[in-house]
């Protein structure tokens, strides 16, 4: 998955956004103003900060080391770095993980702005 791929995927879901609110590098997508994903668009190679259930992030760092790691300037315990690796089946795992984290910001969101999706 390139860069374009995955601003694409993040921006077809109910209610994202995207911008840069640190600075001109860093592309934030937002999930009613709260943010589910992040990518440095120089970062070579190409990766993301996704957020994840914490016991689940262990696993997958476990599973994909070298490519899923502790997030980058971020909560070590609920965000991973996911690096676009061909090693990391795109349909299987990088979308899902793309998933998983809208959903979970989702989840956390008050009833009223969860209808505001549907």
């Amino acid at each position: 998955m390139n860069i374009e791929e995955f601003r694409t995927y993040c921006l077809n879901k109910k209610g994202v956004t995207e911008s840069f609110p640190f600075d001109e590098k860093t592309l934030v997508f937002k999930v009613l103003n709260k943010m589910f994903a992040l990518t440095g668009l120089e970062r070579q190679p190409t990766a993301a900060n996704l957020k994840c259930d914490p016991e689940r992030a262990i696993e997958l760092r476990e599973e994909y080391d070298g490519i899923i790691l502790p997030g980058y300037h971020m909560s070590k315990k609920h965000w991973n770095t996911v690096v676009f690796d061909s090693r990391l089946p795109r349909k299987k795992v990088l979308l899902e993980l793309i998933d998983h984290s809208y959903n979970l910001v989702v989840d956390k969101l008050s009833k009223k702005l969860r209808e505001t999706l549907e």
